[in-house]
């Protein structure tokens, strides 16, 4: 489990998989460690070499003062990929993933294979969500959000149904350097990539969330419609997919990545 550099932040990386299969990287949302890929893993790694990793601000990775970008996490990125040696990868991003992924898209395209943005955005016309989602954490720590933000993560349903996953991923929320939520928060207050979406020539497949009230379907339809030859489907549930329709979307990702 390496630790690489990114221009003096240590970012807490993992490789795993077959060593000669093409390379899928994963990228994870707000409020997530590169465990929230772990109902994704016994599947990809049968088919790819997967990387992940934490984003600065996030899990193991350092947590450098703010003001964090989305370029800058594109840069992280990057950084891990010529550390690694690794020329292209297919990329995989869920939420804040998804927004790494549009820049990496537009901006490195050279970098990336296909691409997954899953329960994203492009832009938030109301960048004052992120403003008040910054104040409440600066009074009340992530416990005092927590509630608040599983209850978009994951279905009322899919909570009542698996209450051991829903803990899970509240304990992996509140176990985030508010520091790093912080910035990151911010980064996302600034958010538009509106006009980065047509100069992405990838492959390119979006999912969203029938029960999404994160990133919903308006939005997955906004970006679909603005990258060239992009496809979309949509999956029961809401924002963290991954984990609440775990076999769909993996059928998913693989169907995508895998078809020729």
């Amino acid at each position: 489990m390496p630790m690489i550099d990114a221009d003096g932040c240590l970012l807490n990386v993992t490789v795993e998989g077959r060593d000669s299969g093409p390379t899928l990287m994963l990228s994870n949302s707000l409020g997530c460690t590169l465990q929230m890929w772990e109902p994704q893993m016994q599947a990809l790694t049968k088919v790819f070499r997967v990387i992940r990793y934490d984003r600065r601000g996030h899990g193991k990775s350092g947590v450098p003062r703010g003001p964090y970008s989305v370029e800058r996490f594109g840069r992280d990125v990057l950084a891990i990929l010529d550390d690694l040696n690794i020329e292209k990868v297919h990329w995989c991003g869920l939420s804040m993933g998804g927004m790494v992924g549009q820049w990496l898209g537009a901006h490195a395209p050279e970098r990336l294979g296909k691409i997954v943005l899953s329960n994203t955005t492009c832009y938030y016309p109301d960048p004052s969500i992120w403003d008040a989602r910054i104040k409440a954490v600066k009074e009340g720590g992530l416990a005092s959000v927590a509630d608040t933000v599983i209850g978009g993560w994951l279905t009322q349903d899919f909570r009542d149904r698996q209450p051991d996953i829903a803990a899970k991923m509240k304990a992996m929320l509140t176990a985030t350097p508010v520091e790093g939520y912080l910035a990151s928060c911010e980064a996302l207050s600034r958010l538009d990539l509106r006009d980065d979406l047509p100069k992405i020539k990838s492959p390119t497949l979006v999912i969203a969330g029938r029960y999404d009230k994160s990133t919903p379907i308006a939005m997955a339809e906004a970006i679909r419609s603005k990258i060239p030859g992009a496809s979309m489907t949509i999956l029961d549930a809401a924002h963290i997919s991954n984990v609440e329709a775990t076999l769909a979307f993996n059928d998913a990702v693989l169907g995508f990545l895998t078809q020729r």
